[in-house]
């Protein structure tokens, strides 16, 4: 009896093997019964994804987009906790053109405005990566250094803005909490200003004589003078301000409050915040929307807002300033980092794409070869599959709506959270 339960033990512990491997390849995807979307996935955490669209596939942890002033290139920075890299996309073609390995990487990316380079931020590692795009494709990076790279020097670029015919880089930091200003030409520092807290995104005025910079530790949009060198004003936000844009005249500025669920608009001449956009899904605003993504149409009459953590885009009429409407919602993949809008296009980088992954040779806390809790990037296959290092993401191409469809889009939403109004 003994002999045989031992035999059992042994057969069932080989078949959870082969199955676990089976599955190691996959992603890990359930669908809901007897839903009419044969694709919705429900995620772990009780939430589900419909996404709308078509899709590519992108790397791990995609945390920002950009288009070329011509809308020719699109880019995209991936910094997860695997391998990080910079992929170059043709948006019109929507196929990807180029992938390029980085050491490190984390949101800043930026054109020049001849679109004959793409500029990067190369994060801990504290440098900025200059590409030369040749031939469609991202050739071997020059590099602007802000110091050594960590543990001996803490600084870790974000952020980063270009004035070419300036021959200046800005970049922001959230390690030191600085603002760094660069000569193209030589690659020289010129100046270095303590902005007193973490920093994460930077964008120049229309005619290059301010730069805007969200100070992420301090719920503030800083105000730079390019000329006098020195911050002139600080406009208060609301909690965690991440990612700014602006239309064309530069009028007025949309910054994302990731903590708050909320959009602060900024009238530039007036100096102040005319309005707070709620991108929550209901008007208790529950806190956990994350947003962290923005993007206006062609025409600058819609706002696009992406809601990390509620997997969708929140859409308002933004055509009267000060007076903002809510549109309706987009379904996208797992959370959605950013989004940009090329033509009648919405494309939007999912963090962790679509479906949760099998890590079979996970965590083994018994085991003392495990170093699974040191969160690092990873370059090379190890014993040990860290969780967060198997997501990949994906870049949803969704044509823009119309109001029925977005009214569609809308359902789809609410159907995938685990909420409701009461």
């Amino acid at each position: 009896m003994i002999i045989i339960k031992k035999i059992t033990r042994v057969f069932l512990h080989n078949l959870l093997i082969i199955c676990l491997l089976l599955l190691s390849n996959k992603g890990i995807t359930q669908t809901i019964p007897n839903s009419k979307n044969p694709s919705k996935v429900l995620l772990p955490n009780g939430w589900s994804l419909s996404p709308a669209g078509r899709s590519l596939q992108l790397g791990d942890l995609p945390l920002n987009i950009q288009v070329s002033p011509s809308q020719k290139f699109m880019a995209v920075t991936n910094n997860g906790q695997s391998k990080h890299s910079i992929q170059l996309i043709d948006p019109q073609g929507e196929k990807i053109l180029h992938e390029q390995p980085i050491g490190k990487a984390w949101y800043g990316l930026k054109f020049s405005a001849d679109e004959k380079k793409l500029y990067a931020s190369g994060a801990n590692d504290n440098i900025i990566l200059v590409y030369p795009i040749v031939n469609k494709k991202l050739a071997a990076a020059d590099t602007i250094v802000l110091g050594k790279a960590w543990p001996a020097e803490k600084i870790g670029p974000t952020g980063l803005e270009v004035d070419d015919a300036g021959k200046r880089l800005y970049t922001v930091t959230k390690e030191n909490n600085s603002l760094y200003v660069f000569d193209l030409s030589t690659k020289k520092l010129l100046h270095k200003v303590n902005l007193g807290a973490e920093a994460y995104d930077c964008l120049l005025s229309p005619d290059k004589s301010k730069l805007y910079i969200s100070l992420w530790g301090s719920d503030k949009l800083a105000v730079y003078d390019t000329r006098t060198n020195r911050v002139i004003t600080e406009i208060f936000t609301e909690n965690h301000p991440n990612e700014i844009i602006q239309n064309r005249s530069g009028k007025y500025l949309f910054i994302a409050n990731a903590n708050d669920n909320s959009v602060s608009v900024i009238d530039t001449q007036a100096g102040k915040v005319i309005e707070v956009i709620s991108t929550a899904l209901y008007p208790t605003r529950l806190t956990g929307s994350t947003t962290n993504g923005l993007a206006l149409s062609e025409d600058e009459k819609t706002l696009y807002v992406a809601n990390a953590d509620n997997n969708c885009l929140a859409v308002f009429n933004v055509s009267t300033p000060g007076k903002s409407r809510s549109k309706g919602f987009i379904p996208t993949g797992w959370y959605p980092t950013n989004v940009r809008v090329s033509g009648k296009k919405i494309f939007v980088s999912n963090g962790k794409g679509f479906n949760s992954m099998a890590n079979p040779y996970g965590p083994q806390p018994v085991k003392r070869t495990d170093n699974s809790g040191v969160h690092v990037g990873i370059t090379e296959q190890r014993e040990v599959q860290y969780i967060g290092g198997l997501f990949k993401g994906t870049l949803s191409i969704i044509d823009q709506p119309d109001d029925s469809k977005l009214e569609s889009f809308s359902k789809q939403v609410y159907a995938n959270t685990p909420y409701n109004k009461q």
